[in-house]
């Protein structure tokens, strides 16, 4: 098995790229791992399980996602996406711009038949179990009811295969919980995802809800989906920073966090993305995975495990096999 990563995405690439690269080829010897990039402005570090693929070009994060894709034909994404497609990698991992991923993914390794567009699928915090998957947050802005139909069945396989959740909930993101409520298109879904006998549908929810686990799956547009993450990393950063400053100010408070620091401590780690990896973009035709543009060491080496469990489970399968059953039926 061999899982590619893009040497060039990310904030801190490729240093913490190699970091990771690193630590998964002790924790997965038995595994090959590729590092995809202009390999020799790079330090190679010596492990046997550890193999470069060089590339001439890489695509930056402010470059136009199609028009960068269509012409940097040798940038370490669209290598990395074309060799998914063509089985010389298994899986392929990157941090970097979300629009060419995306882009590379649709031109280079293609959708699954079936599938009218692929959804980014990210795990969202919550302060009770491992959290909801919530697809989609950001690669495509806009859709139709059948989309997020089709986003449920695949978020139900992943959650299923490689989250270890029986029988997931699946809920519709909504401004209430009645049947009626939303726009044209959340109506429709729901009558949709109602009738789906496929997933296990529990209906609307509301966005202050997902917290607390009312659903393990959230389907919702990529506008909305993305939105509602960014303000939760950004409203969850700034309480443990402001907590930060509260316990620092007296003597007294700093006594408090120090009893209160193990808890706390549990607590901003199920809130952290970096413990669940990255967001598979469900939907194409191999493993392909976006990995958050701040990732460090420790959030690539979790984005490669997810990568390992996504190919091992074999759900690119799964999703094939449901999708070509609905056809026949």
């Amino acid at each position: 098995m061999r899982i590619a990563i893009d040497a060039h995405g990310g904030d801190h690439a490729p240093a913490e790229v190699i970091e990771a690269v690193k630590r998964a080829a002790r924790a997965w010897p038995e595994y090959e791992f590729v590092v995809v990039g202009q390999v020799d402005k790079m330090s190679a570090p010596d492990y046997e399980n550890i193999q470069f693929h060089h590339t001439t070009e890489k695509i930056e994060p402010d470059d136009e996602p199609v028009r960068s894709v269509r012409r940097k034909k040798d940038a370490s994404m669209v290598v990395g996406c074309a060799q998914v497609k063509n089985k010389t990698f298994d899986a392929f991992i990157s941090g970097g711009n979300t629009g060419a991923l995306m882009a590379a993914g649709l031109f280079y390794t293609g959708r699954l038949p079936g599938v009218d567009r692929p959804a980014l699928a990210a795990i969202f915090p919550s302060v009770v179990g491992q959290g909801t998957l919530v697809l989609d947050v950001g690669a495509n802005p806009e859709a139709k009811p059948e989309h997020l139909r089709q986003y449920a069945l695949m978020g139900s396989i992943y959650a299923t295969h490689v989250l270890g959740i029986e029988k997931p909930r699946v809920g519709l993101l909504n401004i209430g919980t009645e049947a009626g409520k939303g726009t044209s298109l959340t109506k429709e879904a729901f009558r949709m995802m109602h009738t789906e006998a496929a997933i296990h549908f529990v209906g609307n929810v509301e966005a202050r809800d997902i917290l607390t686990g009312v659903c393990d799956v959230l389907i919702c547009d990529g506008f909305s989906g993305n939105v509602l993450l960014k303000n939760t990393e950004g409203v969850a950063k700034e309480i443990f920073s402001r907590l930060k400053q509260e316990f620092m100010r007296t003597p007294l408070t700093k006594l408090a966090a120090l009893a209160l620091k193990p808890g706390l401590q549990s607590f901003k780690g199920d809130m952290d993305y970096k413990e669940h990896g990255g967001a598979p973009l469900l939907g194409l035709a191999g493993p392909i995975i976006k990995a958050h543009g701040s990732s460090d060491a420790r959030a690539f080496f979790n984005a490669i495990r997810q990568a390992i469990q996504f190919h091992e489970k074999g759900v690119i399968d799964l999703i094939t096999t449901h999708l070509a059953s609905e056809g026949a039926d």
